[in-house]
């Protein structure tokens, strides 16, 4: 008797340049869902791969029963926009969220999460035991420290979300500069499931990708810059309240280094919150117009 789950699984993976190690991974995440799902397909997302990842993944796609779609982007994307695409061709009721080939994690994991999604789960991000410190750390403790939602954001190796999830966050907007945002900002159920164990080096360049992020899902950007603004008030009050003391003492003051600095400080701040609206702004204006996502050259469906 056939006892597998009959939910349809897809699972979406991110690549860039991963070689061999991405038939590696993708074999041992068919493994897992052969071994406990009636249904599955596998979306390998190639963010313009420059060396044999695309070649080795063909051939081996050729070989293996389950669906397998390479979906080629027409120029470097980076990991969120490609992932989106991903997400976008997905047709899975739970989705597999793979940003890396790496695995550092216990193939069982996979059909962990989605047993802690049958528990009533949207969202459930599989993370390791040990984070290493470093700018994704401080980013999440600041996103945490702004955001509305009562679930806690931390570095995870990958996810599983529900049809649900997905369309969820796509109709609060069509544009997702960050996934994992989007999907604590949801409002859904999330959970974590923990692992023995760290995770490789993060991808570097994606500061933009977390100011965009503080700036749309979390208060960070209006409390810094009402407290760049209460600084520069400060500031103000205390050089009036020095000039009117010098004005009943008539103790004389040249007074040049005071105002120069004064001046300074005050433009510095203005500039500081300048900044802050620009960048609020410009993400509007991306959000608003910018309805061209992502740029998918052609789309190969291999299967055995």
């Amino acid at each position: 008797m056939n006892t597998k789950e009959k939910n349809f699984i897809s699972a979406v993976i991110y690549l860039h340049n991963d070689g061999e190690r991405a038939v590696t991974f993708c074999k041992a995440v068919t493994a897992e869902l052969d071994a406990h799902f009636a249904q599955y397909e596998l979306i390998a997302v190639d963010d313009a791969c420059t060396d044999d990842t695309v070649k080795a993944l063909r051939a081996w796609g050729r070989e293996q029963a389950a669906p397998l779609t390479i979906l080629h982007m027409s120029l470097y994307h980076g990991l969120e926009n490609a992932m989106n695409a991903g997400l976008d061709a997905a047709i899975g009721d739970y989705v597999y969220e793979f940003d890396s080939t790496d695995m550092p994690y216990p193939a069982s994991c996979i059909f962990d999460a989605y047993r802690t999604a049958l528990r009533g789960n949207d969202i459930v991000s599989v993370c390791p035991s040990v984070i290493r410190s470093g700018g994704s750390e401080l980013f999440y403790k600041i996103f945490n420290a702004n955001s509305h939602s009562p679930y806690r954001l931390r570095t995870d190796a990958f996810r599983l979300v529900t049809r649900r999830a997905i369309n969820r966050v796509h109709a609060s907007s069509a544009h997702l500069p960050y996934r994992k945002a989007a999907y604590a900002a949801s409002g859904l159920k999330m959970a974590d499931l923990t692992f023995e164990g760290r995770l490789a080096e993060k991808r570097t360049g994606r500061f933009n990708l977390a100011m965009d992020s503080l700036a749309l899902y979390t208060d960070a950007g209006f409390k810094a810059s009402m407290g760049i603004t209460l600084c520069m008030m400060a500031l103000a009050l205390a050089e009036l309240l020095y000039t009117v003391i010098v004005f009943f003492t008539g103790h004389p003051v040249a007074g040049w280094t005071t105002t120069m600095f004064v001046i300074t400080l005050g433009f510095a701040g203005l500039f500081a919150v300048l900044t802050i609206v620009v960048k609020y702004l410009s993400l509007l204006l991306d959000l608003t117009f910018k309805q061209q996502k992502y740029l998918v050259e052609s789309i190969e469906k291999l299967q055995k």
